[in-house]
């Protein structure tokens, strides 16, 4: 596996790309200067706090599944719920218990400079304070993951994804290592299980298991032909706000999406391949069809209640009751057409036929 340097590799796919060489030096001091702080008052949380010197994780729930099918929803409903605890987005930048209280007051004035105001669009509603997804916190560590491919270097001239593929470059003790001290800290002060939503353990999900036998994965499929291209638009959609990705050349565009394409289905055929050669612990998944969760919410509910260990209380059920109803009338407000990007039914439908064939079957 070859090495690279992400940082200068990632400053020269933005200058090249996008012709902007000042601000993405600015953007990195910036970045170096918050995981120096970060940094240094985690190591003066493990002084105060047991939990940060021996985090201790009961039965953590994750949900997993491709951007774009019904995770943020369902993270957010089963947090707001009170089934457990999520992070805000200013939590994965900030992880430390004691800087987050020092931060806390000024969030309204983080919110002005705060990427969320790239990222916020139709296809996906979000600010510092928004439960977000945990793949986040590790970009900002580790200038790594998935985020990273998908964001930036799918621009560049070499594809770089095999780099980013734990089944080629294996960073699961780290990235493991890192979710748990997270998620230990942001729920220290309360028994409630953490909720985590991590789009990437599509493509690693043995060796979380592995490492965390007692997690329960809720794992969400929505058909291609819907999370593909609505996926696809979100992340360029982002990369327009910030960079106006549809004046590009053609070339460029055509090339970067098509990695994208290409990583979003390798996202729905890792989890597939591993499903079906056991390689996943069955037990301790539950499969969550998005077409389900619109349509028959109420049940949807009651299994994943079931699955959980969770009593709901009578309140929650009548709450329930009511976001039925909402599910079964809600029109996205996110639109998007196969074209745009290149594709077509035919070629998603062949791409995807396994998927079909073993989630989304009649």
């Amino acid at each position: 596996m070859f090495k690279i340097n992400r940082k200068l590799t990632a400053y020269k796919i933005v200058g090249k790309t996008f012709g902007a060489w000042l601000a993405p030096l600015i953007t990195g001091f910036l970045l170096f200067l918050m995981k120096l702080i970060v940094s240094a008052f985690l190591f003066i949380d493990k002084v105060f706090f047991k939990i940060a010197r021996k985090p201790n994780l009961i039965q953590p729930i994750v949900i997993v599944g491709n951007p774009r099918s019904g995770t943020t929803f369902l993270q957010r409903y089963l947090i707001n719920s009170g089934l457990g605890t999520g992070s805000q987005l200013w939590q994965l930048i900030y992880p430390s218990i004691i800087l987050q209280k020092i931060i806390k007051p000024f969030l309204p004035i983080l919110e002005k400079i705060s990427p969320a105001r790239h990222h916020s669009t139709a296809a996906h509603k979000t600010s510092l304070t928004s439960i977000e997804t945990d793949d986040v916190g590790l970009f900002f560590r580790y200038f790594d993951g998935f985020f990273l491919y998908g964001f930036l270097f799918a621009f560049a001239e070499k594809d770089f994804f095999t780099f980013f593929d734990p089944k080629q470059r294996d960073t699961s003790k780290r990235d493991f290592d890192w979710f748990e001290s997270v998620w230990a800290r942001n729920t220290h002060n309360n028994d409630k299980p953490y909720i985590g939503k991590l789009f990437s353990l599509s493509t690693n999900l043995p060796a979380f298991q592995k490492r965390f036998p007692d997690s329960k994965i809720l794992y969400m499929i929505r058909d291609p032909l819907n999370v593909i291209p609505s996926g696809l638009s979100l992340v360029t959609g982002v990369l327009d706000k910030r960079f106006g990705f549809w004046s590009l050349e053609n070339n460029i565009r055509a090339k970067y999406i098509n990695r994208l394409y290409n990583a979003l289905i390798i996202l729905l055929k890792r989890f597939h391949d591993d499903w079906v050669n056991d390689r996943i612990d069955k037990s301790r998944v539950m499969i969550v069809r998005y077409d389900r969760m619109m349509s028959d919410f109420e049940t949807l509910m009651d299994d994943i209640f079931l699955f959980t260990n969770h009593e709901p209380s009578a309140a929650l059920i009548d709450e329930i009751k009511n976001t039925a109803e909402n599910q079964r009338s809600y029109k996205s407000k996110h639109k998007y057409d196969l074209s745009k990007f290149g594709l077509s039914e035919e070629k998603i439908k062949k791409d995807c036929k396994s998927i079909y064939e073993t989630f989304l079957a009649e």
